[in-house]
Order: C-alpha cells, then sequence, then structure tokens
C-alpha cells in the first residue's frame, strides 16, 4: 500500500510538472551551473513528492482512487462471472440473476454519480463482494442441480427392494453376504443424493436470502440511508455464504470422491 502510495506520489502530474519546469530552467545555465541547478531541481521534486506521500489530503484521495478502481474491476467480474453463470440456469434462476445484475448496476450507479461518501463506498464495494458470490454459489447450485436430476433412482429402488426379497431365499452365507453388501451399498448412494437435495435447497434458501438483501441495499442507498449497521449485516451475510459454499463444496467432492 504505501510503496503504491509513493509512486502515486513521484507520478503525480503537479510534481511531474515541477521537475520539468525546474529541469528546462535548469538547462538554460552556464554549463558549471546547469549540474547544480539540476541536482536541486531534483531534490525540490523529491521534497514536493515528499510532502504529498505525507499529506492527508493526498492520501484520502489516493485511497478513494484505488477503491473506485478496485469497485470497477469487482463491477467487471460480476458481468464475467454472470455471463459465465447464464448457460447453466433454467429460465427461473436467469430470471433471478438478471434481477440482482439490475439492483447491483443501480447501486454502482448511485455510487459514481453521487460526492464521496465513505459509507456508501464500503456499501458499494461489499454488495459487490456479495454479488460475486451469491453468482459464483447460484452456477454451483444449477450443476448440481443438473446433475442431481439426471439421476434416476427408481432403478436403485427397485434394486434394493430386489436384493432384499432374495435374502429370504438364499441360503449360502458367502451369497448372502455379498448380497447385503450390494443393499448397503446402494442404500449408501440413496443417502449421499439425499443429502445432495438437503444441500441444495440449503443454497437455494441463501441464494433468495442474499438477493433481497441486496433488493434491500438497492432501496436504502438510493434513499441515502446508509448506516454502519448496513456494513455489518452485508460482512456477516457475505461471510456466511462463503462459508456455506465452501463447506458445501468440500463436502460435495467427498461425497463423489467416495463412490
Amino acid at each position: 500500500m504505501k510503496l503504491r502510495l509513493l509512486i502515486s506520489a513521484l507520478t503525480n502530474y503537479r510534481n511531474l510538472g515541477i521537475l520539468i519546469v525546474l529541469s528546462v530552467l535548469s538547462s538554460s545555465l552556464e554549463s558549471d551551473m546547469s549540474y547544480i541547478a539540476y541536482v536541486a531541481s531534483f531534490v525540490v521534486y523529491l521534497g514536493f513528492s515528499l510532502q504529498s506521500f505525507t499529506s492527508k489530503k493526498f492520501q484520502d484521495n489516493f485511497i478513494h482512487e484505488s477503491k473506485k478502481k478496485q469497485i470497477k474491476n469487482l463491477d467487471e467480474m460480476c458481468k464475467k462471472l454472470a455471463d459465465e453463470t447464464k448457460a447453466y440456469t433454467n429460465a427461473a434462476y436467469y430470471k433471478k440473476l438478471c434481477s440482482i445484475m439490475e439492483d447491483k448496476t443501480e447501486i454502482v450507479q448511485a455510487y459514481f454519480k453521487d460526492e464521496f461518501n465513505y459509507l456508501k463506498e464500503r456499501i458499494t464495494e461489499q454488495t459487490l463482494n456479495l454479488v460475486i458470490t451469491y453468482i459464483k454459489l447460484l452456477k454451483n447450485f444449477c450443476k448440481r442441480c443438473r446433475d442431481l436430476n439426471l439421476t434416476d433412482i427408481n432403478p436403485i429402488i427397485e434394486r434394493i427392494n430386489q436384493n432384499r426379497r432374495k435374502l429370504d431365499f438364499i441360503k449360502d452365507q458367502k451369497v448372502y453376504e455379498d448380497l447385503k453388501k450390494n443393499i448397503e451399498m446402494d442404500e449408501k448412494i440413496l443417502n449421499r443424493l439425499k443429502e445432495e437435495k438437503q444441500d441444495l435447497e440449503r443454497i437455494d434458501t441463501k441464494l433468495d436470502y442474499i438477493k433481497s438483501t441486496v433488493s434491500m441495499f438497492k432501496h436504502q442507498i438510493g434513499m441515502s440511508m446508509e448506516s454502519e449497521e448496513m456494513i455489518e449485516k452485508i460482512e456477516n451475510t457475505l461471510n456466511e455464504a462463503t462459508a456455506l459454499e465452501s463447506v458445501l463444496e468440500k463436502r460435495h467432492k467427498k461425497r463423489n470422491s467416495a463412490f
């Protein structure tokens, strides 16, 4: 951070302008004096740059400009992720994706349109992070829903029932144990699919909650009702959603690797 601040101070238009003007003036002097003048010009330039570097106003402006750039980058990331995700959505979830993207756009436009406001800047940044998490969760959700819908459990249930009926007539102990193992394996598959469905229900609920949260913030920002409580609510929602995404993804991979 400090290195970027120093570079910004050194490349500041005012400071570079002073260096250029003094260098031009130095070049007009006699050769004996020009070297000293060049050194003096550079020292003056460094002095003004150091003044900028330590100036609170310059630091605040630097942080603000960095945040603006970061918000633009987050906005572009939202658009890119949304374009990638829409291919996995059905009509209902595509509509939800479009809705949260519209809310996101209004929040970003309000940020760039209005005068600088620290709370609005912080809320805008964290809301964009929340939208990014929403889109990632939505993509994960839609892909896993598609996989689950392609799985027909009826043959598995029928196979379990048939094998259970066979157990009553089998006399050979080894065959009996093998058949029991087959039943247990099929039951594990059904349990895995049941857990997957429960995970998807949790994601779906969290998606609706995030979408409602972003919509609420859009209206509050539009009415200039920003507050520290809003920031805390966004950060809590973001942390919960990120943790949920991480846990469910690990669980999903673990279950898949087990079969």
